[in-house]
């Protein structure tokens, strides 16, 4: 079967309370930090469209009026744009549930892709898309290798790249969870149905144990993650070396 960009709605998690870097944001969600004069979910929407992507739910919770505004007033061509806010915490997997029941495309939509709001990865998403064409694939989680995993859980996988399990956070190279996942749309009723629901401690769990195929496509690819004080100063100066690949 052939997956194609056109029938992958983009689903960006955007509802964390953004606890560690409220200081520098008391009155913003993490996506709306602003960086090189765009809001942080801006350049991520920008660099979806890039790559042929043209449908996108924003899951809110927390400050969700903002992202709604934001969403009213963004300019990204070829992108269609719509907020599903969450009424109580509902976890990683719960919110994106929240959003794909709520969204007016989910009959148009064969895969859903995944991705935090408050991280980019500078790589081709389009591989994912053509990996789970394989009808052997049910799901690709994007893995980034990196020198240090400590701040994050490592992937574990068999000798032909199936997810085995998510590992604890350790020191040393690994590849890491980036938080981008392609799920492929019959997946959904096999989730758990409990709330909240996390991706990383419920869901993939769970999948795995039905027996569900989740490739790992692992990349060395320029990764930033906002999601505390040190690396949110390090965004301008990220977006601003990825300018070439992030604008059309």
């Amino acid at each position: 079967m052939t997956v194609s960009q056109t029938a992958v709605t983009a689903v960006i998690l955007a509802g964390g309370f953004g606890t560690r870097i409220k200081q520098q944001l008391p009155d913003l969600p993490k996506p709306l930090a602003p960086v090189v004069g765009r809001p942080f979910l801006d350049w991520q929407l920008r660099y979806l469209a890039k790559q042929g992507f043209r449908r996108s739910l924003l899951s809110t919770g927390y400050l969700a009026a903002k992202v709604a505004d934001y969403a009213q007033v963004a300019e990204i061509t070829g992108m269609e744009i719509e907020c599903v806010a969450e009424t109580e915490p509902l976890g990683t997997a719960g919110g994106f549930l929240n959003a794909v029941q709520g969204g007016i495309n989910a009959g148009k939509t064969t895969a859903w892709l995944v991705l935090n709001g408050d991280s980019l990865i500078v790589t081709d998403y389009r591989v994912l898309v053509d990996m789970l064409g394989d009808q052997t694939v049910d799901g690709v989680i994007l893995g980034v290798n990196i020198d240090d995993a400590s701040r994050y859980g490592s992937l574990m996988c068999d000798s032909q790249g199936y997810l085995q399990q998510f590992a604890e956070k350790k020191a040393g190279a690994g590849v890491i969870n980036s938080g981008v996942y392609l799920i492929g749309d019959r997946l959904l009723a096999d989730f758990p149905s409990h709330r909240p629901l996390s991706f990383e401690y419920d869901v993939f769990p769970a999948l795995l144990a039905q027996g569900a195929k989740i490739k790992v496509h692992a990349v060395d690819a320029p990764f930033l993650d906002i999601g505390t004080p040190e690396t949110l100063a390090q965004a301008d100066q990220f977006i601003q070396s990825q300018l070439q690949h992030l604008l059309t």
